[in-house]
């Protein structure tokens, strides 16, 4: 029996849903049938139970956004940093393999080529990296999983959020079997507030820049692929291979949906931060090269997306 935790949530419930498709035995376990944060009330659950496999989906993201953690400090740490802490000891005791749904959000900008080598630009804003980004794409390098993130507590500045997911990978990494699966702002084709594109097509001023995607279900399914086709425990960057413009996605959406409205963007940072978020944003390309080499496969991220807004289903009013 596989066990789901954080069913409920925008990633969860895509594990559920790709779970019962796969016809795999699964309990998903709510905080209201037990409070399994707490290690003495979830070890002898997972004693009692013995499931084969932990899915956990569970965290704390903020609503609508990442600003919210910033007033919800304590939450935040509690679901994204000790409760992957408390898991992981439960399951290292027990010997349980696990899988936890982690974020590239710990990292900021890329990998660039620049003549006499690979360099780190943490800032894609910036004018000559936005130019190579998009006339020389081949210059460019997401982040691998040898990396140290970047955009953390320890390298600040960076989002309460984004230093929590830091904090939660550290406190798993190497204890017990364990999967963590990077994330990497979901979408799909389902029209819903935690949907990417349903995002874009709602702000009053879109922020562009260059980032790395995760199609959901892809995600998920790739996610599952890591446990039933054994590849070897430790951290994977999953997201559609490849990158993209805000900009390139607005076309698409443009192109594909003809939405009745124009779009506009914020001039620089400075305008953004001062009217339109709190904390610090990660803007990030993630390499999947090891995923790939693994034997996971993940359609690029234009075929995902042009998929998405060919059957896309806007939400029920």
């Amino acid at each position: 029996m596989i066990l789901l935790l954080g069913a409920t949530g925008y990633i969860g419930n895509a594990f559920q849903e790709e779970l019962e498709q796969r016809g795999e035995n699964f309990h998903a376990l709510s905080r209201t049938q037990l409070d399994y944060t707490h290690f003495e009330q979830l070890y002898p659950y997972l004693r009692k139970n013995k499931p084969s496999f932990i899915v956990n989906a569970a965290g704390y993201t903020g609503k609508p956004n990442v600003d919210a953690c910033e007033s919800a400090k304590a939450d935040t740490l509690q679901g994204n940093a000790l409760f992957p802490q408390v898991l992981a000891s439960a399951c290292a005791a027990l010997d349980i393999p696990w899988g936890h749904v982690s974020s590239g959000c710990i990292f900021s900008g890329c990998q660039v080529e620049t003549g006499q080598g690979w360099i780190v630009a943490k800032d894609m804003t910036d004018p000559e990296i936005r130019k190579i980004a998009k006339k020389s794409p081949a210059r460019i390098r997401g982040f691998d999983e040898t990396m140290t993130p970047n955009f953390s507590f320890r390298d600040q500045p960076c989002s309460f959020y984004s230093g929590t997911k830091a904090l939660g990978e550290e406190s798993i990494r190497g204890v017990g079997r364990n999967y963590i699966w990077r994330l990497r702002i979901p979408f799909d084709e389902q029209d819903n507030s935690r949907n990417y594109l349903s995002k874009i097509q709602r702000y009053a001023k879109v922020y562009d820049n260059f980032n790395s995607l995760s199609h959901r279900r892809d995600y998920v399914s790739a996610c599952l692929d890591t446990w039933s086709q054994k590849i070897p425990f430790g951290t994977y960057n999953i997201t559609n291979p490849g990158f993209v413009s805000t900009a390139d996605v607005l076309k698409k959406i443009e192109t594909i949906l003809k939405p009745h409205r124009d779009f506009h963007f914020w001039e620089n940072d400075s305008e953004f931060y001062s009217q339109a978020a709190v904390a610090p944003r990660s803007n990030c390309i993630m390499d999947t090269s090891k995923l790939l080499s693994a034997g996971i496969k993940m359609r690029s991220v234009d075929e995902a997306l042009e998929q998405s807004l060919n059957q896309w289903q806007y939400e029920k009013s």
